[in-house]
């Protein structure tokens, strides 16, 4: 590998020989590396890639700042950079290149939100709902009727003054849950538009089922056309 030699790295005055070899490789752009004496800093320089930082003593994800190579912090610099620096990775030998969000590290502003620990806890999972099973996303009161949706999974509907329920078919999958709660003075009708419906405990598939007052349901999918419905159910 072609270097340039450095006084303050040989310690002594450069020789003739030395000082027309640095100016060689400067003139044909071709520098493999330079060493300095700063924690065994090291600065490539490539006339077809550019610029390109080395430091022996950093691996895994790194950030360069104004030239300037450090070990990024997770947390961070993974997830919500810092203006004007840039996610680089390094591998064993000390090469860096460009890290690449969502392979190398997970990129900003997706759905997990900007958690400033690193750890999950500020984190969501579309956005507003928060991960974990800390509370049950509402989706909103129901005062006529409705029929569940996709987007109703892992949440609770709440049925107010008259509103009804009905389950479709072929529409939801295989461990899909949704809870149903009954917020009137009286009992509503959950209608079972979809193939089977059973009641927890029973053999007989129901084409609707009646949810009594202040009540809930749960409704578990076992396929797109096969659930079981427990609660104050009847």
């Amino acid at each position: 590998m072609t270097t340039i030699t450095l006084r303050n790295v040989k310690g002594s005055a450069l020789s003739f020989t030395e000082v027309d070899d640095n100016f060689t490789n400067l003139n044909n752009d071709k520098i493999e590396g330079i060493t300095s004496s700063v924690d065994g800093e090291l600065t490539l320089w490539s006339s077809t890639t550019g610029k390109v930082l080395k430091r022996a003593n950093i691996t895994g994800i790194v950030k360069a700042t104004s030239g300037v190579a450090t070990t990024a912090t997770a947390g961070t610099d993974y997830l919500a950079p810092p203006s004007g620096t840039s996610i680089l990775k390094a591998n064993s030998g000390g090469a860096l290149a460009n890290a690449s969000a969502g392979t190398d590290y997970v990129a900003p502003g997706g759905a997990l939100g900007t958690p400033s620990s690193g750890t999950l806890t500020n984190c969501t999972v579309d956005g507003t709902n928060p991960i974990g099973y800390r509370d049950l996303p509402a989706v909103g009161t129901k005062t006529t009727s409705y029929t569940l949706q996709t987007a109703d999974v892992g949440k609770y509907v709440q049925v107010g003054t008259s509103g009804s329920i009905t389950i479709p078919d072929a529409t939801f999958a295989e461990g899909d849950v949704v809870l149903i709660a009954n917020n009137t003075t009286g009992n509503i009708t959950v209608t079972c538009s979809i193939t089977t419906a059973y009641i927890a405990g029973t053999d007989t598939d129901k084409a609707t089922v009646t949810l009594a007052t202040r009540g809930l349901a749960t409704v578990v999918f076992l396929s797109g056309t096969v659930c079981i419905i427990s609660g104050n159910v009847s």
